[in-house]
């Protein structure tokens, strides 16, 4: 009993630091750093606007989890001390040894280790070491590309907006499981993904038609991008309507993401919690040289990281919601690996559509955003449409049932924020 008591704080854990991932990134955009008093000279607030810092301070986030794999280590070598005994070795794949005749018998599942492979290598997959390790920095710098977009367009849109937008993965998850993977696709999974495109696009012209100034502060950076058109000409309508746009695009660099790790994992086996930490680390790694390279390429806006590191480190607000979203980052890899293991990949599908609405309540609680009624419709569809890709509700037609049911990602992709 008391492990089963384990699974609703860990789903709670899980619920609790995505949605702080979201919000406390928001609240980030949110902080004025300078012309923040009405004055004289007419000019406008200027707001935190870092999102190539926001993608960096994810991958620390995620390199945190090199501190859960050695805290666990300790914690295994310390406990194998008291009781007397080694622990048994682990074989190339990572596997313990066998199994012991009452782990047979054990009438409650335990809960699963997110230091351990999802399964028992019994495919024959080669351990991820040494110089392989290297391959996981594709599927980084995918993530690197998918988050910065994200980043930039929350700066345009209102939280809530970005998480739904976030639904379109599914679109491109499925797109690229059938082109590249191989994998096939019923008819009734077609027709939830045009679902899902279809509630994202709600989703957008919710935002699109109803002036929202509480969501988006004004953006210095766009009134440089579009430099010599009037400032009107830039309404709040073209401001969602560019952030959706970025938002949803960056669902392909996280879906090629998703492949890409799917297509080594097939080959390779290593825990998921490392998977995390090392590309956590080669993201770090490129995004920090990139931030250099276009510091001294161009060194104004987004890329001007002097400034960034500057407002990131002298004003606390922003210096302390680093540190939470870093320690979110961290514990929502931990917490989502444990319960994808533990429980099950549809149910933390269905986990991640109750942070979606927890962010849409805390946004509208705490005065960011306005209620729209055209969003809730976005949102019916977006839910509906993940749901039954994810089979966790029936088909409209019983024809459109498979006799035979084929995951797209048997792995179960890995989100990472």
């Amino acid at each position: 009993m008391a492990v089963k008591a384990v699974v609703p704080f860990l789903v709670a854990m899980m619920l609790l630091t995505g949605v702080c991932n979201t919000l406390l990134t928001k609240y980030q955009d949110m902080q004025c750093i300078a012309y923040c008093t009405p004055n004289t000279s007419g000019k406008k607030p200027k707001h935190f606007e870092q999102p190539v810092l926001q993608t960096l301070q994810m991958f620390i986030g995620e390199m945190g989890c090199w501190l859960v794999i050695g805290a666990f280590n300790l914690y295994q070598r310390v406990a194998a001390r008291k009781a007397g005994y080694e622990p048994i070795p682990e074989n190339a794949n990572g596997v313990g040894g066998t199994d012991t005749p009452a782990s047979e018998e054990s009438e409650t599942a335990e809960v699963a280790n997110p230091l351990k492979p999802a399964h028992p290598d019994d495919e024959g997959r080669l351990p991820l070491v040494g110089w392989k390790v290297l391959m996981l920095a594709l599927p980084a710098c995918c993530d690197i590309a998918g988050t910065t977009l994200m980043n930039v367009g929350l700066l345009f849109v209102a939280a809530s907006i970005y998480q739904m937008t976030r639904g379109a993965l599914v679109l491109f998850v499925g797109l690229f499981s059938v082109w590249f993977l191989k994998r096939h696709m019923g008819l009734y999974k077609w027709f939830s993904l045009f679902v899902v495109v279809f509630g994202v696009a709600v989703v957008g012209l919710a935002g699109a038609i109803t002036r929202d100034d509480k969501a988006r502060p004004s953006s210095t950076t766009l009134s440089i991008l579009v430099e010599g058109v009037h400032s009107e000409a830039v309404s709040q309508a073209a401001m969602t309507i560019i952030g959706v746009l970025l938002i949803a695009g960056a669902q392909i660099f996280t879906a090629t993401q998703f492949v890409l790790e799917e297509r080594i994992m097939e080959k390779y086996a290593m825990e998921p919690i490392k998977v995390v930490g090392w590309e956590g680390l080669f993201g770090f790694l490129v995004t920090l040289i990139v931030m250099v390279v276009l510091h001294l390429a161009i060194g104004t806006g987004y890329f001007n990281a002097r400034e960034g590191l500057y407002q990131m480190t002298h004003y606390r607000a922003i210096a302390v919601s680093s540190l939470l979203i870093m320690i979110s980052i961290g514990g929502f890899n931990f917490f989502g690996l444990s319960v994808t293991r533990t429980v099950s990949a549809t149910s933390r599908s269905t986990i991640d559509t109750c942070r979606t609405l927890f962010i849409w309540v805390v946004s509208l609680g705490l005065g960011w955003e306005t209620f729209k009624w055209l969003q809730v419709l976005g949102f019916a569809l977006l839910v509906y449409g993940t749901f039954l890709f994810n089979d966790l509700v029936r088909p409209p037609l019983k024809s459109c049932v498979e006799r035979t049911h084929e995951e797209l990602l048997p792995e179960d992709p890995i989100e990472h924020h």
